[in-house]
Formats: C-alpha cells, structure tokens, sequence
C-alpha cells in the first residue's frame, strides 16, 4: 500500500473522538499505514489505551484530551501534537454526539448539546487545523464525518440530522475557500455500522428489522470505510474537494 498513490506513509493526523467506535478504528487503521496519530476525545483513560495499542504494533501515537466544543482545548491538543511530530496535515473531524428524541418532546438542552458538538465541533477542529497548516506552509487534508442522515429522514433525529446536514454544508464552503492553500475538504457519510454502541439493538427485533431493510441485509464494518478514508486522505483523491462520498451499500438511494 505505501508504494501506491494511496500512500500516507510519513504523514500527521489528529482524528477526534478517538476513544470509541469509528474514530478509534480511523486512528489505529491510519497508524498501521505509517502515519504518526494524535487521538483525540475526552475520554483520556480510553486514548491511553488505544495509543498503547498503536505504539506496541510499532506506530507512532500520542493521546491528548481535548474537548471540540471548547476553542482553548482544542488550541492546548495542537500545541501538543505539533510538539510531539509536528503540524498535523490529515485531520478527521468524527467527534459528535447523537441521541434519539421525537421532534415535539425534544429538550432544548439535547439539540443545544447535539448541534454545538457536532457542528461548532467540526468548526473548531477543521478551522485550529487549517490555520497551523497554512502557518507552516504545509498542504493537507480535512475530512469531516458526516451521516447518511444529511440526506435522509429517521424519525427521533431532527437535531442529529440538522447537524450533519450543515457539515455537508459546511464541507462545500470549506473545501471552496482553502483550495487556494492547497487543502482538500471532503466529507465520509456512513450508513448503518457496526460498533459497540448499537451492537446490543442491532440483537433485538426493532434492530433486526431495520437489517433486514438494508440493501445488502446487514449493517456495515467499520473496516469497509478504510479504503474510502485513504482515498480522501491520499493524494489519489488529489482532485477531490468540498465532496461528499457516501458509504452506505445505497440506503440512502433507496430511502431518497
């Protein structure tokens, strides 16, 4: 894989959320590529582990707490990561929250929660990012996690789906504007995956039912995203900016 244009050997990447689920695959799948990982969350027991992890295969990591909503964090966890290996050039933005409650019973408090983590989240993370690398003079990536929900509707998910939708949004502007810098804005959308948090209702009817719904019958790994987080990552996406690739075996096509 290095000797390939899909290559991100040698490269710097700070992937949020890194202390479960896709973001703590992202991180480890990107280390095992040669890449040096700063893994990001606020969850600090958790990133040790998952950095200790990276370092005992023989990669490169560093755990630093930071919380996305929170500019001055987020400033402390680059100063870090530039310390330790220098002015990331592949940044994820895949912390977020979520949390299902129908459109009339909403709580203020929850959409306020959901939209600050998952849109100012992404602002904070890609904007700190994107300023250290024009300052450094280095060119670079930003890939903002997105959700078929962008696109689609599920009921109980007004304020997830209205988060996600402005990252796609979010993507196109950001992708425009730093495309004289030399940085590539792109934006993954996943479908139904497999990962810890919904393990348990994927077991139960409502949960079978929703599988069996699926195009392919069952949700997706977290590893069959891999190849599209390297293509946005690599230069074989070189051409690539301010889109958004959707990995959903065509739910969302088939909801649409």
């Amino acid at each position: 894989m290095t000797d390939t244009i899909f290559s991100v050997k040698g490269r710097v990447a700070l992937v949020s959320g890194a202390s479960s689920g896709l973001g703590e695959h992202i991180a480890e799948m990107l280390a095992s590529h040669g890449v040096s990982v700063i893994c990001a969350a606020r969850r600090t027991e958790l990133l040790d582990s998952l950095a200790e992890r990276i370092v005992a295969k023989g990669g490169k990591a560093l755990a630093v707490a930071m919380d996305v909503t929170d500019r001055a964090s987020v400033k402390a966890g680059y100063d870090l990561a530039e310390q330790a290996f220098g002015t990331p050039d592949i940044i994820v933005c895949n912390a977020g929250a979520t949390g299902a409650q129908p459109f009339l019973e909403m709580q203020e408090s929850m959409w306020d929660n959901v939209l600050t983590v998952n849109i100012k989240g992404v602002f904070n993370l890609a904007q700190e990012g994107a300023q250290r690398m024009v300052a450094a003079g280095k060119s670079g990536n930003i890939i903002n996690i997105s959700s078929i929900c962008a696109v689609s509707s599920f009921k109980g998910l007004t304020h997830y789906s209205a988060s996600k939708a402005a990252v796609n949004q979010l993507t196109s502007v950001m992708g425009h504007e730093l495309a004289e810098h030399d940085i590539r804005v792109n934006a993954l959308a996943p479908g139904f995956l497999y990962t810890d948090m919904v393990a348990d209702y994927y077991e139960t009817p409502a949960g079978q039912a929703d599988l069996a719904n699926l195009p392919l019958g069952r949700a997706g790994s977290l590893s069959e995203l891999d190849g599209a987080i390297l293509l946005l990552a690599s230069q074989a996406a070189s051409y690539m900016s301010g889109s958004v690739v959707t990995a959903d075996a065509a739910h969302s096509i088939r909801l649409g």
